[in-house]
């Protein structure tokens, strides 16, 4: 499978593979986040403050997974035609490239609506940052073959592929065979790309941009597509765009996040006010899914996320059981950390 992979990394079927060796287990610690826009109105603060500042009190804790995932929900440029077509735009400066790498991100994905804010060109100008910076993306290229071309990454000795879909409007934004844009979560798609990924990685972690915003519940197509997307071999599955904690899916043997919430986010929406970063443990598949409450309320936390403990802490994970009612998973309290209960026995779950 290696040299497969090597030969089509050579021949440029895949793009932008990132090698991190470790020796030793084949354990691998995935910590996942929510929709990430510095601009806004966060833009006075951390431009005083400095774009590291988002990621100050969480930096520590991202440092202690082998990936870092989040969303970029804006283009990093200075340039670009703006769309006028919708009500909210946004656009980030540059240097959110480097602070992001310094909060320790791997791999970002840009399949959301508003990543082509400012155009192509802006989109062009958010790849070249980010590849500059060494993070690693997926979800959004020059068309929709490289909108499609997985993120590979290499730790543990084993290959991790992302792969990332809207499936938010405007459609304007979706890439064609010649046009600059976002993968679209179409079933055909999806699957198609899922089942070349997982013939070549040892695991595929699949993000949708999709639901309604500030809704705590996911829509029925968003159940069917993340179902479909396990079927197909996907392993984890994270949703964005709701802004707001959905719940957390078990599924066969994959788990569906459905939506992580706002991570660092310029936003003053009082709505937005708790979330997440997901710790997910691979080893011959899921075996341990661990949660750290967050709270996102920019009145409180100035744009700089942080981890909630005590009596806060519990609210988040009680809340997160409600939105899991129904969904085959429940959070529970191990010392100080909150488990899904069915992996966090340490039951492996097998592979397909």
């Amino acid at each position: 499978m290696r040299r497969s992979l090597l030969l089509a990394i050579a021949s440029g079927l895949l793009a932008y593979t990132l090698a991190i060796p470790f020796a030793g287990a084949d354990e691998v610690t995935i910590s996942a986040v929510g929709d990430i826009m510095l601009s806004g109105s966060a833009r006075p603060v951390l431009e005083q403050h400095g774009y590291a500042h988002a990621f100050a009190a969480t930096r520590t804790l991202l440092a202690g997974s082998d990936i870092v995932v989040g969303n970029l929900e804006a283009p990093i440029t200075c340039a670009g035609a703006e769309f006028t077509g919708k009500r909210f735009r946004f656009r980030a400066a540059p240097a959110v490239a480097p602070a992001l790498r310094l909060a320790g991100f791997s791999v970002l994905t840009l399949a959301n609506n508003h990543i082509l804010d400012f155009g192509a060109t802006g989109l062009a100008d958010t790849l070249t940052n980010l590849k500059g910076n060494g993070i690693r993306f997926c979800g959004a290229g020059s068309s929709l073959e490289q909108a499609r071309v997985p993120a590979i990454i290499e730790t543990q000795g084993k290959w991790i592929a992302f792969l990332a879909y809207s499936l938010t409007y405007p459609a304007e934004f979706f890439a064609g065979p010649r046009r600059a844009g976002t993968a679209p979560g179409y079933a055909p798609l999806v699957t198609a790309d899922i089942r070349a990924a997982r013939k070549i990685a040892d695991y595929v972690v699949v993000s949708f941009h999709w639901g309604r915003e500030l809704a705590g519940r996911p829509q029925p197509y968003q159940t069917r597509i993340a179902h479909q997307a396990i079927d197909a071999g996907a392993d984890l599955i994270l949703g964005h765009h709701p802004h707001v904690l959905q719940g957390i899916e078990r599924y066969r043997d994959g788990v569906i996040f459905y939506s992580l919430g706002n991570f660092a986010f310029g936003s003053g929406s009082r709505a937005s006010d708790r979330s997440i970063v997901a710790r997910i443990t691979l080893d011959g598949g899921i075996r341990q899914v661990e949660v750290f409450p967050l709270n996102v309320l920019n009145r409180q936390v100035r744009f700089q996320p942080r981890v909630l403990e005590g009596e806060r802490g519990e609210q988040v994970i009680r809340r997160l059981n409600r939105l899991s009612a129904g969904m085959g998973t429940r959070l529970v309290k191990n010392g100080q950390r909150y488990l899904v209960a069915e992996f966090g026995t340490g039951q492996r779950l097998a592979r397909r």
